[in-house]
């Protein structure tokens, strides 16, 4: 599948464009001061395969805080990039590049003052740190929006000064997000900024998200829905599904969301048909047994389908098959092809987890 080309942009001990996978990442929602509370919750999140943690520095007491929160995690050996999120002031901006590995921030950081800009800029590459730059309703350059209201047009403008500084002080390593807690204009502002950014040259690895997202299954779908929409338009080299949850129960979402897009497999990929009349088993209990026993499995399709009209097709790019047959009678698949028939429904779970082994030797 194509993807956009972007500049590769290395984030501690990771890095992410070019070619490396989509890193999934997510954000602290504890107190950062409460180095406690934030590095067990760095550590979760560790453990669930988040790639990279952010966390909000919004006074001088977080940024005293984000140094003990990076020592206390190079002690529990937890080798994860720490970005931190710092709103509102550059001098938090600039206090936070010695101890973290990416500094966010966005345009409204800043305002008019591109000296102070430039300053960042030079102490963030003197340290070999990243930056992102992340624009979204709520930090548009208040000129900007006067003139061009909510649109990406003002997105576009907001950003733009800031990449012509980066780019006069040689700084590459940034990263950019275009986010908004509507999918529409989300999705719209991608589309329509990146055309003009590339042609200019700051082919910057992009940050995708829609914010304030919410929770529950609204909130997965909004996530999957923008997100989704440009990884199939080949964009996007980091995500973060939003949720108003625990941070850990985004790190799932993010990987699902990317294996249903084809650009990054972290588990077994199942195909199950959503069952009929015709069907004679009890497809949802097989297809959950399935999944149970094959969990620890990677790198294969395996497709569960209640019978022989629709289901040869619909599994044809499977790697195994469980086809119903007839009353309490199944046929086994591999590429396509039947290789086992007829056979009983009570034994067909286990000879299918036996075709599996038996095709890994």
């Amino acid at each position: 599948m194509l993807r956009r080309p972007a500049r590769v942009v290395p984030i501690g001990n990771l890095s992410i464009g070019g070619g490396y996978p989509i890193r999934v990442q997510s954000m602290t929602n504890t107190p950062t001061d409460n180095i406690a509370a934030t590095v067990n919750q760095i550590r979760r999140l560790h453990e669930a395969h988040c790639e990279i943690v952010r966390v909000a520095v919004s006074n001088f007491e977080a940024v005293d805080a984000l140094h003990h929160i990076k020592i206390q995690l190079k002690n529990d050996k937890i080798d994860i990039p720490l970005v931190a999120d710092t709103h509102f002031s550059p001098l938090i901006a600039m206090a936070c590049v010695p101890y973290a590995d990416k500094i966010r921030i966005n345009p409204g950081n800043f305002s008019e003052n591109f000296d102070l800009f430039r300053q960042f800029v030079k102490s963030v590459k003197k340290e070999g740190k990243a930056m992102r730059i992340g624009v979204n309703r709520g930090s548009l350059r208040k000129n900007i929006l006067t003139q061009y209201g909510d649109t990406a047009e003002s997105m576009y403008r907001s950003v733009l000064p800031f990449l012509q500084i980066a780019a006069e002080e040689n700084f590459t390593y940034i990263v950019l997000s275009f986010k908004s807690s509507d999918v529409n204009k989300m999705v719209k502002a991608h589309r329509d900024i990146l055309p003009k950014l590339d042609q200019l040259g700051f082919n910057f690895p992009l940050h995708l998200g829609v914010t304030e997202a919410g929770n529950e299954n609204y909130g997965r779908v909004k996530g999957a829905i923008g997100i989704g929409s440009l990884l199939l338009d080949g964009i996007g080299d980091t995500i973060r599904v939003s949720l108003t949850e625990d941070p850990a129960h985004e790190i799932a979402v993010a990987y699902d969301i990317l294996q249903a897009c084809g650009r990054r497999f972290s588990h077994v990929e199942y195909v199950a048909c959503p069952s009929c009349s015709r069907t004679q088993f009890d497809i949802q209990r097989i297809f959950n047994e399935i999944k149970i026993k094959t969990a620890h499995l990677n790198g294969i399709k395996i497709a569960v389908m209640g019978c022989i009209v629709n289901g040869i097709g619909e599994m044809g790019d499977a790697d195994f098959g469980y086809v119903g047959a007839g009353p309490g009678k199944v046929n086994l698949y591999r590429r396509g092809l039947c290789v086992k028939t007829n056979i009983s429904e009570q034994t067909a779970v286990a000879e299918l987890l036996e075709l599996i082994e038996s095709c890994k030797e």
